[in-house]
């Protein structure tokens, strides 16, 4: 049977008391007078049920933007709107269901407070004092909440009733099934320029004007946007900026671990719970019984489980002797661990490193100017924000500060000079004449001011222009059409018994191709044309390196009796059915809608929307 998703009473109560969203309601707030916001039928719509589904609503679209969404944007959107109409078709149902006389007893009420985790002491027992508190800390009764759990579990009987006797559907599982379990043999030879068994000949002036005029889009040159800026960035000052050798000298020495690298090994620890074990199992290696992985994953482990790294030699205490005098590939131990007696496996011997404080000192030099440049631009760039708001243009601030002014003509596929800053490429793409100019930060920090002088829109380049460029393009759309001619003649001769290899061509075999299935090198769309060929068929189709020839060998309907079939079948039946179901019980639902009288008090309504703010 399938049944209308829900929120379970004991989720429903969870999410209120964690919320305590509806602290305001009974307790003094401005809805103190206020307990519905409409009815239906003979059933109160009540304030706590509208609110509540608004909020779990909240979080469920926060979860799906991945950020905060406020009331107002939800608004914006239609959710309040939204929410009021689930709850007032839960509460024509509840309606339906009283008139139907459709209940649940006493009894099985009982069983759902008793079960909720929100009403049990630390010892997992139902307790009365937690059960009342709670519920008096969001403004219901008892009474009130047992009577919400009788209509939750009225309608699901009513739902039940309604949807239970939806039939399945395997007719139609059978169907989708055959159609997407058939297969496909086929064999596939890539043709390329190499086939072709003379050159393409040069084009005329008719064909370059030709070519010209039917692909506008492939010379037409994009927007421009002429732009003139002022940036300084920490390259462009560090050569400005002294450093001393003091400075250079601590750098070097607060580093002493990178430049001065000691002998190291990586390796490999094989713990075993006594020393014989551990002899045992170096003896077993000795005789190559197996080696060091066999003897690994026999202990149930992975080479990641004993992998130690890159070692020194006091990282392996009274063990690193041993370890360090031995070679790589070596197996050393058994040796004391502080885990117990050990092999080790010796994998690489990494000679010790050594950087003098000369070799270091020129890259240290740089980054400490360039450090030393980026304060001095961020301590400039308050005194330029200054002059930028008194009206200082990009030529006044190159005059008067370090900012060095240029121009580009910047268009989207720029990436030279300023325009390899991501900063600066959407500044220049948002930019409009006549702006006034900002400050921008650069991710090296450095920093920026750009104007926009003017825009040159998109316009095809004059022909003599592009003329080498026509040349390329006219010849490759002449070879590919060549290719293609050559392979569809191949293709006229080959018959479903053709051996492609004899046609000078390097076929490959695939077997057994879903609708799904991915063959490399092939087209966009290449497994929807085979589905579509006959047996024995041959086709041929364009790729980028030229043309492809496809011959389908053999057309295989579906295995219905397969276990991965059979299992897609019952899927798909699954599947339709919840479909189907859920569908009848929508128009069931809208269709007790329709007859339930329903009123709606705006201005409560109005009210708990204006407290969700």
């Amino acid at each position: 049977m399938a049944e209308k998703k829900r929120t379970p009473i004991a989720v429903w109560i969870i999410m209120i008391l964690i919320m305590g969203g509806l602290l305001g309601f009974g307790t003094g707030g401005f809805t103190s007078g206020i307990s519905r916001i409409g009815t239906a039928g003979d059933k109160e719509i009540s304030v706590a049920s509208y609110q509540s589904a608004l909020n779990e609503q909240l979080r469920s679209l926060d979860a799906q933007v991945g950020s905060r969404v406020t009331f107002q944007q939800a608004q914006a959107i239609g959710l309040d709107r939204s929410v009021l109409a689930q709850v007032v078709t839960q509460r024509t149902l509840d309606n339906e269901a009283a008139e139907l006389g459709v209940s649940v007893g006493d009894t099985r009420v009982r069983d759902e407070v008793l079960s909720n985790p929100a009403f049990q002491s630390l010892s997992g027992s139902f307790d009365r004092t937690v059960y009342s508190n709670a519920l008096r800390n969001v403004g219901l009764s008892e009474a009130a909440y047992e009577t919400s759990i009788r209509d939750e579990l009225s309608r699901t009987l009513l739902q039940g009733a309604v949807v239970g006797g939806i039939p399945a559907a395997p007719v139609y599982a059978e169907t989708v099934t055959a159609f997407l379990g058939e297969t496909r043999d086929i064999e596939t030879a890539p043709v390329t320029a190499a086939i072709l068994t003379t050159p393409v000949p040069g084009p005329t002036d008719t064909d370059l004007q030709a070519f010209y005029d039917e692909n506008p889009d492939m010379f037409t040159a994009p927007e421009a946007r002429q732009i003139t800026y002022a940036m300084l960035t920490p390259a462009m000052l560090a050569d400005k900026v002294t450093i001393d050798d003091a400075q250079v000298q601590d750098l070097y020495d607060q580093r002493i671990d990178t430049f001065s690298q000691p002998e190291r090994r990586l390796v490999e620890r094989l713990v075993f719970g006594t020393v014989e074990e551990a002899d045992a199992a170096l003896a077993r290696l000795t005789a190559e019984e197996l080696d060091f992985d066999a003897l690994v994953t026999e202990r149930g482990l992975s080479l990641s489980d004993v992998d130690l790294g890159d070692v020194a030699i006091e990282d392996l205490g009274t063990a690193g002797e041993a370890v360090f005098a031995a070679s790589a590939g070596d197996v050393v131990g058994p040796q004391d661990t502080n885990l117990g007696p050990a092999l080790f496996r010796v994998n690489a011997v990494l000679a010790a490193e050594e950087t003098t404080f000369e070799e270091a000192a020129p890259e240290l030099r740089d980054e400490l100017a360039t450090d030393q440049a980026r304060r001095v631009i961020q301590a400039d760039a308050e005194t330029i924000n200054d002059l930028i708001a008194g009206g200082a243009t990009l030529e006044d601030l190159a005059e008067r500060t370090e900012l060095e002014l240029q121009t580009i003509d910047y268009t989207a596929g720029s990436t030279e000079g300023p325009a390899a800053y991501e900063a600066f490429r959407t500044a220049a793409t948002a930019a409009t004449e006549g702006a006034y100019p900002e400050l921008v930060d650069l991710d090296d920090g450095g920093i920026f001011a750009l104007r926009l002088d003017s825009v040159t829109p998109p316009a095809v380049q004059p022909l003599e222009d592009v003329r080498a460029r026509l040349e390329d393009a006219w010849r490759a759309a002449a070879e590919k059409t060549a290719v293609l001619e050559q392979a569809q003649a191949i293709a006229n001769d080959v018959a479903s018994d053709t051996d492609l290899s004899a046609l000078a061509l390097t076929p490959t075999p695939s077997a057994n191709l879903t609708r799904g299935s991915f063959v490399a090198d092939t087209p966009e769309g290449f497994m929807r044309t085979v589905f579509e060929m006959a047996p024995g068929e041959t086709r041929v189709l364009p790729t980028e390196a030229g043309a492809i020839i496809v011959r389908l060998n053999e057309v295989k309907p579906a295995d219905l009796a397969s276990e991965r079939l059979t299992a897609q079948a019952a899927d798909i039946t699954s599947q339709a059915s919840a479909g189907i179901a859920q569908d009848v019980f929508d128009a069931f639902a809208e269709a007790v809608r329709a007859r339930t009288d329903v009123t709606i008090d705006q201005a409560a309504v109005n009210a708990v929307n204006a407290q969700m703010q």
